[in-house]
Protein backbone atom coordinates (compact mmCIF):
# COMPACT_ATOMS: atom_id res chain seq x y z
CA UNK A 1 0.00 0.00 0.00
CA UNK A 2 1.38 3.57 -0.98
CA UNK A 3 1.49 6.12 1.24
CA UNK A 4 0.26 9.54 0.46
CA UNK A 5 1.73 12.90 1.60
CA UNK A 6 -1.33 14.98 2.58
CA UNK A 7 0.96 17.86 3.13
CA UNK A 8 3.36 17.69 -0.22
CA UNK A 9 3.19 21.47 -1.61
CA UNK A 10 1.38 22.65 1.55
CA UNK A 11 5.31 24.40 2.57
CA UNK A 12 4.47 26.72 0.06
CA UNK A 13 1.31 28.39 1.60
CA UNK A 14 3.02 28.01 5.44
CA UNK A 15 6.66 29.07 4.78
CA UNK A 16 5.65 33.12 4.53
CA UNK A 17 3.49 32.03 7.09
CA UNK A 18 5.77 31.40 9.42
CA UNK A 19 9.04 33.56 7.84
CA UNK A 20 7.41 36.59 8.23
CA UNK A 21 7.00 36.94 12.09
CA UNK A 22 10.88 35.89 12.49
CA UNK A 23 11.94 38.38 10.10
CA UNK A 24 10.03 41.34 12.08
CA UNK A 25 11.11 40.30 14.83
CA UNK A 26 14.73 39.55 13.40
CA UNK A 27 14.71 43.15 11.74
CA UNK A 28 13.10 45.06 14.64
CA UNK A 29 9.65 45.80 12.49
CA UNK A 30 11.74 47.82 10.03
CA UNK A 31 10.86 45.68 7.55
CA UNK A 32 7.30 47.09 7.11
CA UNK A 33 7.90 50.28 7.35
CA UNK A 34 9.25 50.84 4.03
CA UNK A 35 6.16 49.79 2.53
CA UNK A 36 4.13 51.92 4.80
CA UNK A 37 6.28 55.12 4.16
CA UNK A 38 4.40 57.43 1.82
CA UNK A 39 6.29 60.39 -0.25
CA UNK A 40 4.02 63.41 -1.43
CA UNK A 41 3.86 62.79 -5.14
CA UNK A 42 4.85 65.35 -7.36
CA UNK A 43 2.66 67.78 -8.88
CA UNK A 44 1.66 66.92 -12.28
CA UNK A 45 0.89 69.20 -15.44
CA UNK A 46 -0.59 69.28 -18.90
CA UNK A 47 2.28 68.41 -21.36
CA UNK A 48 1.47 71.85 -23.35
CA UNK A 49 2.56 72.87 -26.77
CA UNK A 50 6.39 72.93 -26.25
CA UNK A 51 7.05 69.29 -25.62
CA UNK A 52 8.57 67.70 -28.26
CA UNK A 53 9.32 63.60 -27.96
CA UNK A 54 12.45 61.90 -29.12
CA UNK A 55 14.94 64.25 -27.35
CA UNK A 56 18.66 63.07 -27.39
CA UNK A 57 20.51 61.45 -24.49
CA UNK A 58 22.30 63.77 -23.10
CA UNK A 59 22.78 65.31 -19.42
CA UNK A 60 24.21 68.81 -20.89
CA UNK A 61 22.73 71.31 -23.07
CA UNK A 62 24.92 74.50 -21.60
CA UNK A 63 26.70 75.70 -18.67
CA UNK A 64 25.50 77.98 -15.96
CA UNK A 65 23.21 75.81 -14.33
CA UNK A 66 22.93 72.26 -12.43
CA UNK A 67 19.19 70.43 -11.63
CA UNK A 68 19.62 67.40 -9.38
CA UNK A 69 17.39 64.91 -7.64
CA UNK A 70 16.04 61.49 -7.13
CA UNK A 71 13.24 59.93 -8.63
CA UNK A 72 11.26 57.83 -6.03
CA UNK A 73 8.10 55.92 -5.56
CA UNK A 74 5.58 57.43 -3.65
CA UNK A 75 4.64 54.70 -2.32
CA UNK A 76 7.67 53.27 0.01
CA UNK A 77 9.65 56.23 -0.92
CA UNK A 78 12.53 53.75 -2.38
CA UNK A 79 14.51 55.11 -5.33
CA UNK A 80 13.34 54.11 -8.69
CA UNK A 81 16.36 53.16 -11.12
CA UNK A 82 16.00 53.57 -15.04
CA UNK A 83 13.51 56.49 -15.13
CA UNK A 84 13.83 58.36 -18.14
CA UNK A 85 13.78 62.03 -16.82
CA UNK A 86 13.16 64.25 -20.29
CA UNK A 87 14.26 68.21 -20.12
CA UNK A 88 13.34 70.90 -22.54
CA UNK A 89 13.61 74.61 -22.17
CA UNK A 90 13.70 78.03 -23.53
CA UNK A 91 16.51 80.42 -24.24
CA UNK A 92 17.08 83.69 -25.37
CA UNK A 93 15.45 82.78 -28.48
CA UNK A 94 12.63 80.14 -27.47
CA UNK A 95 12.38 76.32 -27.38
CA UNK A 96 14.60 74.71 -30.02
CA UNK A 97 16.47 71.52 -29.82
CA UNK A 98 19.60 72.86 -28.72
CA UNK A 99 18.29 72.98 -25.09
CA UNK A 100 16.64 69.31 -25.58
CA UNK A 101 17.95 66.39 -23.11
CA UNK A 102 16.82 62.84 -22.00
CA UNK A 103 18.87 61.55 -18.67
CA UNK A 104 18.36 58.13 -16.86
CA UNK A 105 17.98 58.05 -12.74
CA UNK A 106 20.88 55.46 -11.92
CA UNK A 107 20.29 52.41 -9.05
CA UNK A 108 20.26 55.08 -6.32
CA UNK A 109 17.25 56.62 -8.10
CA UNK A 110 19.95 60.24 -8.83
CA UNK A 111 19.66 62.27 -12.23
CA UNK A 112 21.73 65.49 -12.86
CA UNK A 113 21.25 67.46 -15.86
CA UNK A 114 23.30 70.71 -16.88
CA UNK A 115 21.88 73.99 -18.59
CA UNK A 116 22.39 77.78 -19.15
CA UNK A 117 22.49 79.91 -16.96
CA UNK A 118 18.92 81.57 -15.23
CA UNK A 119 20.02 84.71 -16.29
CA UNK A 120 20.19 83.93 -19.68
CA UNK A 121 16.33 82.56 -19.84
CA UNK A 122 13.45 83.93 -20.45
CA UNK A 123 10.80 85.17 -18.34
CA UNK A 124 10.07 83.61 -14.86
CA UNK A 125 13.30 80.88 -15.58
CA UNK A 126 12.21 77.45 -15.59
CA UNK A 127 13.10 73.96 -16.78
CA UNK A 128 10.07 71.51 -17.74
CA UNK A 129 10.54 67.94 -16.93
CA UNK A 130 8.84 64.41 -18.06
CA UNK A 131 9.46 61.52 -16.44
CA UNK A 132 8.59 58.05 -17.46
CA UNK A 133 9.20 54.41 -15.87
CA UNK A 134 7.84 51.07 -15.85
CA UNK A 135 5.01 50.90 -13.61
CA UNK A 136 4.30 54.25 -12.84
CA UNK A 137 1.99 57.09 -14.00
CA UNK A 138 4.41 59.28 -16.42
CA UNK A 139 5.03 62.71 -14.74
CA UNK A 140 5.26 66.36 -16.49
CA UNK A 141 5.90 69.21 -14.25
CA UNK A 142 8.16 72.30 -14.26
CA UNK A 143 11.08 73.52 -12.30
CA UNK A 144 10.96 77.20 -11.26
CA UNK A 145 14.79 78.51 -10.89
CA UNK A 146 15.42 80.55 -8.12
CA UNK A 147 16.63 83.62 -8.75
CA UNK A 148 20.91 83.89 -7.88
CA UNK A 149 21.39 79.93 -7.34
CA UNK A 150 23.14 78.02 -10.11
CA UNK A 151 22.59 74.38 -8.76
CA UNK A 152 19.46 73.38 -6.97
CA UNK A 153 17.69 69.70 -6.05
CA UNK A 154 14.35 68.98 -7.37
CA UNK A 155 12.88 65.17 -6.37
CA UNK A 156 10.56 63.41 -8.61
CA UNK A 157 8.02 61.78 -7.10
CA UNK A 158 5.95 59.10 -9.21
CA UNK A 159 2.73 57.43 -8.08
CA UNK A 160 2.87 53.36 -9.23
CA UNK A 161 0.40 52.24 -10.99
CA UNK A 162 -2.58 50.57 -10.06
CA UNK A 163 -1.93 46.22 -9.94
Amino acid sequence: MEEKNIFKGLELIYLPLVMVPILIWMFGGNILSAAEKVCEPTTNENLGSSYKPDAPVRSKVGEGYVLTGEVMSSVGCFPIQGAQVEFWLAGPTGYNDALRGVVFSNKEGEYRFESISPSSMSFRAHIHIRVTASGYRPLVTTHFLKPGEDEEKFDLVLIPLPL
